[in-house]
């Protein structure tokens, strides 16, 4: 299928009126994102019902709004773009996405009709690896193992001969994947005193050495590092990628640390390493989605399992809006998007 390589916006829209935009989001998530700041600022931007978010693009009460949109600001839930929805909004050229993947939504119908698309995924992935970071300082640092001892024993311990492997000086960290998140997580390695690898079948060694890693095979990464962490994207290429094999080839003590999807690690075999106490994990995201509720992960006392809350939360949605919104307004003044989505880059990244 062929699919239109320029994204951005054809022509300036300096002397044209505020573009007609359109909410598109799942229930509860415009209230989250948008501020009343944010709401004046999109009000200046655009002409917009800031009453109506539609939760689904295909509702007859939305249809006016829909056809009427040259741009749809979306978020979590949004409505796939199929070629019936495009259809029905014959004048959409822009859809600016104030969070991370857009795969969920963007189809093929919209590079087909050439309508620009623009993403927040560099603002959520500040949050991640903010997480990653301090899972990585944390997991050197055995701070799991001396919570649950601590609260075990609740007695004077010699804790620096039991920690005496532990510490975050010249540990090596294995980075999987060169994604936005995973270059942040680099970078905030740079002050500590790391051995950082990076495993990316993308990046050549000298870009691998100015982000500030070596590269490595994956399972020489998996081999020599103290923590392994994941930002690879979901992909058929990537499932199981952390194999039994793999997991078993990471040194005993080593952590496990997971924010990209759960399918990319064999589960299975990672519950029988976590079952045995020879790995540890911290995990944002597992496969399924939400463990069952025997699941051992929610019990085992080496495992840090939280319910995928490494991306914005909270006040971290206002970065993404705050972004968004420079893009709308990027739009409007006729300039290309800061930060565009390229149809290519999709089949090897989130």
């Amino acid at each position: 299928m062929h699919h239109a390589t320029d994204n951005q916006p054809s022509a300036p829209r300096t002397s044209a009126p505020r573009p007609s935009a359109l909410l598109a989001m799942g229930p509860g998530i415009a209230e989250r994102l948008f501020t009343d700041h944010h709401r004046s600022r999109l009000a200046d931007l655009a002409r917009t019902d800031p009453h109506l978010v539609a939760h689904d693009l295909t509702a007859p009460h939305v249809a006016a709004a829909l056809a009427d949109a040259e741009v749809l600001f979306t978020c979590w839930g949004a409505t796939p773009l199929t070629a019936q929805v495009l259809d029905a909004a014959p004048k959409l050229r822009a859809v600016i996405h104030a969070a991370g993947s857009v795969k969920h939504h963007i189809t093929d119908a919209c590079w087909d009709r050439g309508i620009a698309v623009t993403s927040a995924a560099a603002a959520n992935a500040l949050p991640v690896a903010e997480y990653t970071l301090a899972a990585i300082l944390f997991a050197g640092k055995r701070v799991l193992h001396s919570a649950d001892r601590y609260r075990a024993l609740r007695t004077a311990h010699d804790w620096r001969a039991e920690l005496h492997a532990a510490g975050n000086y010249r540990r090596t960290v294995g980075i999987i994947g060169a994604s936005r998140i995973g270059c942040r997580v680099i970078e905030l390695l740079r002050p500590f005193d790391l051995r950082v690898l990076l495993y990316d079948p993308y990046v050549t060694p000298q870009e691998a050495g100015a982000l500030g890693a070596e590269p490595a095979g994956l399972d020489d990464l998996c081999a020599q590092s103290s923590v392994v962490s994941v930002h690879a994207p979901q992909l058929p290429a990537t499932h199981h990628m952390i194999s039994a094999g793999r997991l078993a080839a990471m040194p005993t003590g080593a952590t496990l640390i997971n924010t990209a999807r759960g399918s990319l690690v064999d589960e299975s075999a990672l519950l029988s390493e976590l079952a045995s106490g020879r790995l540890n994990a911290v995990l944002d995201v597992t496969d399924p989605e939400l463990p069952p509720p025997d699941s051992p992960l929610y019990d085992l006392p080496n495992v840090l399992l939280t319910p995928h809350i490494a991306g914005s939360l909270g006040d971290e949605l206002h970065r993404m809006a705050d972004r968004s919104l420079d893009e709308l307004e990027r739009y409007t003044a006729g300039l290309p998007f800061a930060d565009p989505v390229h149809p290519a880059a999709l089949g090897h990244s989130a």
